[in-house]
């Protein structure tokens, strides 16, 4: 099992990105930070297998965590998933030795890409003794941060990990579905981006959209899962 330690000061990014991982076969969420100090600290700790390290921190950047990483000596491998696009970000990075570095946004597709390409160089790694060049040509061909991640069809503004986030709400709110108020207090939005997002889902035909009324007042929009059954 391959332990990921993940490195985020959204709460909600660090989230999705946990229900991505957890989702791979022979990967296990052991631990995650919000800030470089606490992630310093906790890596240490845990000694996880990989690190998701963003740049942007509260109290340092991602690329100082690593730095600091690398001068104690830190076995830990370190992907890099950040909205930072400067060169310089990237080239520190690369010194760094990062295995490779994602950047947002990135559809859940690209992402479990990556990741699965890490779990081939890691079971690689653990098997070879001796290498020959062709196992190193091999080994660094599979990681080669140059192969270009596939955009994410979303429209402005929609954030294809906070899409994730709402869809998975309403996965786990099952046949009944949920309201705009009830998905905004499950995922921490406001209620307007809650339901931007919800419609989204139903424009995306992800999910449907009915009326519910009640006693009195406005009917009640609930929006479920495509493909949950409703109750009858």
């Amino acid at each position: 099992m391959i332990g990921v330690f993940i490195v985020d000061d959204d709460f909600m990014v660090a989230k999705v990105h946990s229900g991505f991982v957890s989702a791979l076969d022979g990967f296990e969420v052991v631990g995650t930070a919000a800030t470089g100090g606490e992630a310093i600290q906790e890596i240490e700790r845990l000694r996880p297998d990989l690190v998701l390290l963003d740049v942007y921190l509260p109290d340092m950047t991602g690329l100082e965590v690593l730095r600091r990483l690398r001068s104690a000596g830190s076995p830990s491998d370190v992907i890099v998933i950040s909205a930072a696009r400067d060169v310089d970000s990237i080239r520190s990075a690369l010194r760094g030795g990062v295995l490779h570095y994602l950047v947002k946004p990135f559809d859940r597709r690209t992402f479990e890409a990556r990741l699965r390409d890490y779990a081939s160089l890691h079971g690689q790694l653990t098997e070879l003794g001796e290498v020959a060049q062709g196992d190193v040509d091999r080994i660094f061909g599979g990681t080669n941060p140059g192969t270009p991640s596939a955009v994410p069809a979303t429209p402005k503004g929609i954030s294809p990990e906070t899409l994730e986030l709402v869809r998975s709400a309403l996965g786990e709110a099952g046949s009944d579905g949920l309201s705009a108020t009830e998905c905004s207090e499950r995922t921490g939005l406001a209620r307007v981006s809650a339901r931007r997002y919800l419609e989204q889902l139903v424009t995306d035909q992800q999910a449907d959209v009915r009326q519910r009324y009640g006693t009195a007042g406005r009917p009640e929009r609930r929006f479920t899962l495509r493909g949950q059954r409703r109750p009858g």
